[in-house]
């Protein structure tokens, strides 16, 4: 059996308990230390699964080969340096940072130092968009809908921040362009920032996105949808199901080809499950990050062009 991987565990709060518990049931790692400011929150969690914990995260700097990042994202940069100056494997949730001058600093940190980063834009291991982005190689027009209820969390951020950096990040990963035009509005509702917003975009090949993000919907309701010569293919995120639309072949006598179509429902995984193992993968060296320290700065560098453009836009409010 290969060296168990040594993970910390920075952020202990609803999602970092999260990544706690799924790295205590793999067997290819040993949960080394858990680290949050408030001790006597995860003495409890340290002492359930067998491990150290600490208020500082310093205190693992020589302890692990590779640690998650779950902290609020005003502290990111903080954190995350001295892990990246010492070589540390290093998981960062999204976004990867408060700005993106702290992006790039990180993102040259890893560089410099060769340490693997990756960042936690969970959406990315969800089965049936990884389906899309193997068969999709030249999309045309692509349409997102996350839509959300309201819940008391991540409201000191936009909804740009919060939840449109998923499909800013997909979207810059199946066109691989940066976008020429920008278009965006939103309007505040119940916080004192933007809590649902619509942006266009338009990229040099003459592909286009329509995003729409809110948080204050009366349900859940996540789509992400792709059309181009190979056809249409349908995401339902929340599922984890797709239905793909595809040229046939032409009937004899007719005109017009048959339409394939395919609905295909993926096992039910948790994406960050996938993720973790994956981080591992990479920490061992058997994987290169799925989404890099550039791919994360350059979802940020366009989520602040957004909210730049919902800030001087007149139809914003």
């Amino acid at each position: 059996m290969s060296k168990k991987t040594r993970v910390g565990v920075v952020g202990v709060g609803y999602l970092g308990q999260i990544h706690a518990k799924i790295y205590d049931s793999m067997p290819n790692v040993d949960l080394v230390m858990l680290v949050d400011t408030h001790e006597e929150n995860i003495a409890p969690l340290a002492e359930q699964y067998g491990c150290a914990y600490s208020s500082h995260s310093l205190d693992l700097i020589d302890k692990v080969d590779a640690v998650s990042i779950v902290v609020p994202t005003s502290l990111h940069y903080d954190v995350a340096q001295p892990f990246l100056e010492a070589g540390v494997a290093t998981l960062l949730e999204k976004p990867i940072a408060a700005s993106v001058d702290e992006a790039r600093k990180l993102v040259d940190l890893a560089a410099q130092n060769e340490t693997p980063f990756l960042i936690g834009h969970l959406e990315r291991y969800n089965p049936a968009l990884r389906a899309v982005a193997s068969k999709v190689a030249d999309p045309k027009y692509i349409e997102v809908h996350r839509l959300g209820t309201f819940v008391e969390r991540a409201t000191d951020v936009d909804v740009v921040t919060d939840l449109m950096i998923h499909d800013l990040d997909l979207v810059l990963s199946l066109v691989d362009e940066e976008p020429v035009d920008v278009q965006a509005i939103g309007a505040k509702v119940i916080t004192d920032h933007v809590d649902l917003a619509n942006v266009r975009l338009q990229f040099p090949s003459g592909a286009v996105a329509n995003i729409t993000a809110s948080r204050v919907s009366n349900k859940r309701f996540r789509r992400f949808r792709v059309f181009g010569p190979e056809g249409y293919y349908g995401v339902n995120l929340m599922d984890q199901e797709l239905d793909i639309v595809t040229k046939g072949q032409t009937p004899e006598g007719s005109l017009y080809a048959e339409l394939n179509t395919e609905h295909v429902e993926f096992d039910s995984e948790q994406p960050l499950q996938v993720e973790l193992g994956h981080f591992i993968d990479v920490a061992q060296g058997q994987a290169v990050p799925m989404v890099t320290g550039w791919q994360g700065l350059r979802a940020l560098q366009l989520a602040e062009q957004i909210q730049s453009i919902m800030r001087d836009s007149p139809t914003s409010f």
